[in-house]
């Protein structure tokens, strides 16, 4: 690549009728909106230090609003982004700087600044199972990894397919299985709110049922019924007010025997 390398923004982002997510983020570069609506248009606006464009669909679905991002994008660099991020002033400048500093790393996960680091403060290389500690708002990439490898959001899973999340594990997973170099960069770039969510309506029998399917489905049969009793135990404080131990093991091991998103995928396969 000659000079330095471009960032750009993968916002995904629902009905919203004007482009003031781009002030609201404070993105100051260049972006891709997707925004999920009911109608299909087009609008750009020029930013500090590049373009933003927004692109109205009436598509569904978080992961297809990812793929659909990445498709239009046209950066060196991208990073994932929610409607409800705020950017640091310098983020541009630390995310680049990241990518110069590691010229092997395919994908560089990031430090959120009003979150408790998943990671020790060291910049360092993530493998299985490490990425499971891993959000979707931490990840960036080399746009041209994910081409040249075929590695894309599962458009089985996330936000709008009532299948559950976990979508970035599915992601991390596939890139590890792609020989793409997977790094954790303790550098600050945004704050995020999640303070309601689109998928999650509470630990109750759904959420460890759907829970069940998405681990088989990505981990594989003998890791899903390992991590099933672990989550049960180790969340326990987390979700007991709502539902018992055993009820949510039960419903975890329901979801892991149904097996449903497996056999989507494959049927999904065959057409």
């Amino acid at each position: 690549m000659s000079g330095r390398m471009k960032l750009e923004v993968l916002v995904s982002c629902m009905h919203k009728e004007d482009m003031d997510i781009i002030s609201d983020s404070r993105i100051t570069g260049s972006a891709v909106v997707i925004n999920q609506c009911s109608k299909e248009d087009y609008d750009e606006l020029k930013t500090k230090s590049g373009l933003a464009r927004m692109y109205s669909v009436k598509d569904r679905g978080l992961t297809k609003s990812r793929n659909m991002a990445i498709e239009k994008s046209c950066g060196d660099i991208c990073l994932l982004c929610d409607d409800d991020e705020v950017f640091k002033k310098d983020y541009e400048q630390k995310i680049i700087s990241a990518y110069e500093q590691l010229p092997d790393a395919d994908i560089i996960i990031f430090k959120m600044a009003d979150r408790k680091p998943s990671f020790p403060d060291k910049v360092m290389r993530l493998k299985f199972p490490k990425i499971m500690k891993v959000s979707s708002w931490q990840i960036s990439f080399k746009r041209q990894s994910l081409i040249d490898s075929g590695v894309r959001f599962d458009e089985l899973l996330g936000a709008g397919t009532g299948n559950g999340a976990e979508e970035e594990l599915k992601f991390l997973k596939d890139s590890l299985g792609a020989k793409l170099r997977i790094y954790y960069v303790p550098s600050e770039i945004a704050s995020v709110g999640q303070e309601s969510s689109t998928w999650f309506t509470g630990f109750n029998e759904k959420f460890f049922r759907d829970r069940g399917n998405t681990t088989r489905y990505i981990l594989g049969l003998p890791l899903s019924l390992i991590y099933a009793f672990y989550y049960v135990v180790r969340k326990r404080n987390m979700y007991k007010k709502n539902i018992g131990t055993f009820a949510a093991l039960k419903a975890t091991l329901g979801g892991i025997r149904e097996n449903r998103l497996t056999k989507l995928s494959k049927n999904k396969g065959k057409l």
